[in-house]
């Protein structure tokens, strides 16, 4: 897993239990294996602060703030100026809003409000010249309006919709997220995305703890594990994987307005 270097995981959830026994060892390790940048978004106002003092403990590691959608019931009146005030009170660590969108995946959703909370922070992205890190599950037509609408900088993380969406996100000037599901049998979509994609626009992510690349699926995912995705995306362009590495790298660099001021591996 560690014969590439330079890898940016641009989506991991590094505060989730899951991480618990070895979390420090594993991002402390992480440059010597490869693994030069990290990502971590937060999913509530607590795991955004969690996720916020994690990133602080390592030069490699930066942070997204933010509610995601599948925690929008019983947010606190004041959950959005604890985001902006996290978002402010580090600008070297904080470097999008995040994860933040539509989930219209489990019944009993309340769509309204989880638009009501996405515009809230892509508003709060604008306002801060931020990128946003947007999740989307069954609800694509809605969140694309919204996005047409508010048209953010930022990535659309684990991309599963069409190439005709793909295309309206580039647009957009959306980039795309792509890992471990790109390994799957019934991954045709994506791997039809990335087919055409053209490549400023392509992120690789893992979204660890979960989504394990094939060989791994089902097991607990990490930020080495990129390497599956690298190759498959490479496989499917004709290109090596550390040429992907590479322009994912940048890519997420220049989106997330990151110097390069510690060495890579």
């Amino acid at each position: 897993m560690n014969k590439y270097r330079g890898i940016f995981d641009t989506h991991a959830h590094y505060t989730d239990a899951a991480f618990d026994a070895d979390r420090m060892q594993l991002l402390s390790d992480f440059p010597a294996q490869g693994v030069s940048h990290v990502m971590l978004c937060g999913c509530t106002p607590a795991d955004s602060a969690a996720s916020l003092a994690l990133a602080q403990q390592f030069p490699h590691v930066y942070c997204a703030v933010g509610v995601h959608p599948e925690n929008v019931d019983g947010l606190p009146a004041d959950w959005l100026a604890q985001i902006r005030d996290l978002a402010a009170s580090h600008p070297d660590k904080v470097r999008a809003v995040g994860e933040i969108g539509l989930d219209y995946h489990y019944e009993g959703y309340d769509a309204a409000f989880q638009k009501q909370v996405f515009t809230a922070q892509l508003e709060l992205a604008k306002e801060l010249e931020l990128p946003a890190i947007i999740h989307i599950r069954d609800a694509m037509g809605d969140a694309m309006e919204i996005l047409q609408k508010y048209r953010p900088k930022g990535v659309i993380h684990c991309f599963s919709g069409s190439k005709e969406t793909a295309k309206e996100a580039v647009k957009l000037g959306l980039h795309l997220g792509f890992g471990g599901t790109l390994t799957y049998k019934n991954a045709r979509r994506a791997v039809e995305t990335v087919e055409m994609l053209p490549l400023e626009y392509m992120l690789l992510e893992t979204d660890c703890p979960y989504l394990a690349p094939v060989p791994h699926r089902g097991k607990r995912n990490d930020s080495r594990m990129i390497a599956y995705a690298a190759e498959r995306a490479a496989e499917l362009r004709g290109m090596e994987p550390q040429e992907i590495i590479d322009i994912c790298r940048e890519n997420a660099l220049r989106l997330f307005h990151i110097e390069t001021m510690h060495p890579r591996s």
